[in-house]
C-alpha cells in the first residue's frame, strides 16, 4: 500500500509583518504576536519543525502498511488499528499541520515454556511416537515441536527367580491351596532315595518354609485340592515297588493324618475331582506293569471303590473333566506300546466309553481344558521318538483335529492354562536333551509363540498358576542334576 499513499507539495510561507498564526492541532491554537519580522533562525527552526512533523508522520504510515504479519503459533491478541492520514496539505499563509497518532497494529506472541513431562503410558499431543511393544525393556526418547519427553517402557513379559526349596527333587508333585499357598510333597531325590518331606511356597513373602513330612515315602504320586480345601495324596513309587497308601494334609493345622488305602497300587496314574466331590483315580503301572483299573475316593467315608476299568490299559496318559462333567482319558502306553486312543468315563453311570481317536500315538504327554471347552494336548514321544506335534479334541463331536506344531519336541514338559486363555508350555526333554525353552499358545489364532526362555533347564518339573496370575514354576532335573530352585513367569496381565 506504499505505492498509494500520495504526497502533495507543501509551500513554505514567506514572513510577513503582523501576526502570524500556527495551528497546533484543531482543537488547540495559539498565537504568536510580533511587530518584527520573523529572525532567520526562527523560520529555519520552523520549517525544520514541519519537514520532521511531515517525514515522522509517512514513515509511520510506510512502515505500519508494509509490515509483514508474524503467524502467532500460541497464543494470539486482537489487533486493532486505526487509519493513518495518506495527505497533508500546508497552505502558503496559514500552516495547519494536523498531527494523527495511530494505534499501533499489534501482535503479542505468548510463548509457553517448556514443561517438565514424566509419561510411563503415552503423550497424544506432544510426543509424535511411542513404542508399544513390550517384548524387552526399552526407553525411547521422542523430540516434539515443544517438548522433549522420555519414555521408558518395563518389560511385562518373562521369568524372574523367586526363593529355593531346601531340597532339589523331581517327580514331586505341587497343589495350589486355598489360602494361596503352594504345596509341595515328595519326589525323587536320586536315584535311591524317595522322599516324604512336604514345603510350602508363600507368593507374598516368596519363601518356602518346610512343613509337616507325610507318612510314607512316594513319587510319581497324585496330589489333589479336594473341596473342603485338604490335600489328598495317593499311590506313588518306592525305590523298590509301587504303593497304595493315601494320606491327607490339612493346610490349617499343617499335619498329615493317613486315609483309606486304594485298591491296587499304583504309580505314573492320574486323579481328577468330579463334579459331585468324589475323586476317579485312573490307569498307572503296578511294579511297571500298566493297569486298566479304575476307583473312586468318596471323602465323606475316606474310603475307595472299585469301578469298571478302562478299555486300555495304559500309563503315562493324561485324564481332563471336561465341562459336561465326563471325564476324556487320553493316550498312554500299553506295555511297550504307545496309544492314541481316547475314552470317557461318565459319573452318572460309571461306565467307559471310547470316543476318537488322537491323530498321533502319545505318551508322557500334558492335556489342558482350554477356556472354550476344547481339549489341546501336547508333546510326548511315540517309542523312543519325541513330538512336538499337538492336536485338539471337541467334545461336542468327539473328534480330534491336528492344529499348528510347537517349536521344540517335548516330553516330561509342563502346561498350564494363563488366565487370558493362552496355554504355557515350559521346559522338558527334547532331541537336544533337558531345556528351558517356553512357548504360548494361543486359542485365538490357534497358532504358537516361542516366547522368553526360563533361567534354568529342567525336566520332571511342577508348573503351578499363582492367584495373581504368575505361574511358579519348581524342582525337576537339568542335565547338571536336581534343580531346587524356583522361578516365576509373568505376563502383561499378572500383578507381581
Amino acid at each position: 500500500m506504499a505505492d498509494q499513499l500520495e504526497f502533495k507539495s507543501a509551500n513554505i510561507p514567506k514572513s510577513t509583518s503582523g501576526y502570524e498564526i500556527f495551528d497546533v492541532d484543531e482543537s488547540s491554537k495559539g498565537k504568536l504576536k510580533s511587530c518584527k519580522k520573523l529572525s532567520p533562525l526562527v523560520k529555519s527552526l520552523l520549517i525544520l519543525l514541519i519537514i520532521a512533523v511531515v517525514a515522522t508522520t509517512v514513515i509511520v504510515s510506510t512502515v505500519l502498511l508494509t509490515r509483514p504479519r508474524t503467524q502467532s503459533s500460541a497464543i494470539q491478541l486482537a489487533n486493532y488499528s486505526s487509519a493513518v492520514p495518506s495527505t497533508m496539505t500546508i497552505s502558503s499563509t496559514t500552516t495547519t499541520t494536523v498531527v494523527s497518532i495511530p494505534s499501533t497494529a499489534t501482535e503479542t506472541t505468548i510463548d509457553v515454556a517448556p514443561i517438565a513431562t514424566t509419561t510411563t503410558a503415552g503423550v497424544t499431543s506432544i510426543v509424535t511416537e511411542i513404542m508399544t511393544e513390550v517384548a524387552s525393556t526399552v526407553t525411547k526418547t521422542t523430540t516434539g515441536a515443544a517438548v522433549t519427553v522420555t519414555t521408558t517402557i518395563k518389560d511385562t513379559t518373562g521369568w524372574r527367580n523367586t526363593g529355593s526349596m531346601s531340597t532339589g527333587r523331581e517327580w514331586h508333585r505341587a497343589s495350589l491351596l486355598t489360602n494361596g499357598k503352594v504345596l509341595v510333597t515328595g519326589g525323587n531325590y536320586n536315584l535311591t532315595t524317595d522322599l516324604s518331606s512336604a514345603e510350602l511356597y508363600d507368593p507374598l513373602t516368596e519363601t518356602w518354609t518346610t512343613t509337616d513330612s507325610m507318612y510314607f515315602e512316594r513319587r510319581s504320586h497324585t496330589a489333589l485340592v479336594l473341596k473342603n480345601g485338604q490335600v489328598l495324596v495317593a499311590g506313588g513309587r518306592t525305590p523298590d515297588f509301587s504303593i497304595n497308601t493315601a494320606e491327607l494334609y490339612d493346610p490349617s493345622t499343617g499335619t498329615w493324618k493317613i486315609t483309606g488305602g486304594m485298591k491296587s497300587a499304583r504309580n505314573g496314574h492320574t486323579a481328577s475331582l468330579l463334579t459331585n466331590g468324589q475323586v476317579l483315580v485312573t490307569g498307572g503301572t503296578v511294579n511297571n506293569i500298566p493297569t486298566k483299573t479304575a476307583e473312586l475316593y468318596d471323602l465323606s467315608t475316606k474310603t475307595w471303590k472299585r469301578i469298571s476299568s478302562m478299555n486300555d490299559a495304559r500309563g503315562g496318559h493324561t485324564a481332563s473333566v471336561l465341562e459336561n462333567g465326563l471325564v476324556l482319558v487320553t493316550g498312554g502306553f500299553n506295555d511297550s506300546i504307545s496309544l492314541k486312543s481316547a475314552e470317557l468315563y461318565d459319573p452318572l453311570t460309571r461306565t467307559w466309553t471310547i470316543t476318537g481317536s488322537m491323530n498321533s500315538r502319545r505318551y508322557l504327554h500334558t492335556a489342558c481344558v482350554l477356556t472354550n471347552g476344547k481339549v489341546l494336548v501336547t508333546g510326548g514321544q511315540t517309542g523312543s521318538s519325541g513330538l512336538n506335534s499337538t492336536e485338539l479334541y471337541d467334545p461336542s463331536t468327539g473328534t480330534w483335529t491336528k492344529i499348528d506344531s510347537m517349536s521344540k519336541e517335548r516330553t516330561w514338559h509342563t502346561a498350564s492354562v494363563l488366565t487370558n486363555g493362552n496355554v504355557l508350555v515350559t521346559g522338558g526333554l527334547g532331541i537336544d536333551g533337558t531345556t528351558n525353552s517356553t512357548e504360548l499358545y494361543n486359542p485365538s489364532t490357534g497358532s504358537w509363540t516361542l516366547i522368553h526362555s526360563m533361567n534354568g533347564a529342567r525336566q520332571w518339573h511342577t508348573a503351578t498358576v499363582l492367584r495373581n496370575g504368575t505361574v511358579l514354576v519348581t524342582g525337576g532335573a537339568s542335565k547338571d542334576g536336581l534343580v531346587n530352585h524356583s522361578e516365576l513367569y509373568y505376563s502383561f496381565e499378572t500383578n507381581y
